[in-house]
């Protein structure tokens, strides 16, 4: 019976280190690689630790200890379960109009072009704005110290590549963070008289963060999603949990 469950945590740390191999490392597989490993060398070493455990108990100390970090366990299940529920749900929050300024997040330049990620998120953003001729775009992201462009300028060479009019698309370079992306991007909308209400595509599980910041500034926002690589999707899903717990904490002290 411990086999499956011993299989199933090996399987899913692995996972977490693939991102490894292209240089991802973040809280996402720190924290999915380190619980899914304890797990494994529990049902591995079932005996051993029920043992412990089971010794533990004997004593008021040890009692307390398990009763705790049971407790936090069932916490942390419980806020990533609620927490997920409205990614998905933000995830297929899609466009009910096309009275809207279609707003690209940035993500990582490689040598002068789309990273994986960034890629999938602008054929997504391609794919929108190709069935609907009458939106305009703004492609969001500063050049970071190992990127020889601006992630902005990356994306509307790729856009104008694939056949939009260089005219649909605005520019917003200066951004480092989420946060920047949708701020100046507001600031261009009013600029140029674009419309308030902007689609904000990004990977799926980035939705519910880039929704949150958008509301906090008075922006209205729909969401097209990314398909993010399956060996990616963990680590980057896992990583938002402690983003947006964080980002909820901040607001509620603040």
């Amino acid at each position: 019976m411990r086999v499956i469950p011993t299989l199933i945590s090996f399987i899913v740390f692995i996972i977490f280190l693939l991102p490894l191999t292209g240089g991802i490392i973040n809280l996402g597989n720190i924290a999915g690689a380190s619980v899914s490993g304890v797990l494994t060398a529990f049902f591995l070493f079932y005996g051993r630790t029920s043992s412990f455990v089971a010794r533990l108990w004997e004593s008021r100390g040890g009692r307390g200890l398990v009763c705790t970090l049971s407790a936090i366990t069932v916490i942390c299940i419980a806020v990533a379960a609620v927490i997920s529920f409205f990614m998905v749900r933000e995830m297929h929050d899609s466009p009910t109009d096309t009275d809207t300024t279609v707003v690209i997040l940035g993500c990582k330049v490689k040598n002068g072009s789309p990273s994986l990620m960034l890629r999938r998120r602008l054929d997504t953003a391609y794919t929108y704005l190709a069935d609907n001729p009458n939106v305009c775009v703004i492609v969001s992201g500063g050049q970071g110290k190992d990127e020889s462009v601006s992630e902005a300028k990356c994306m509307r060479d790729y856009l104008i590549g694939r056949g939009i009019a260089p005219e649909r698309i605005f520019e917003e370079d200066k951004s480092t963070t989420t946060d920047e992306n949708l701020r100046f991007s507001h600031d261009i909308i009013r600029q140029e008289g674009l419309p308030e209400h902007i689609t904000i595509v990004t990977d799926g599980f980035h939705q519910l963060r880039s929704d949150m910041k958008a509301k906090k500034l008075g922006m209205e926002a729909y969401n097209i999603s990314a398909h993010t690589p399956w060996w990616l999707a963990p680590t980057y899903w896992v990583r938002e949990w402690f983003g947006i717990a964080y980002y909820t904490a901040r607001d509620v002290i603040s």
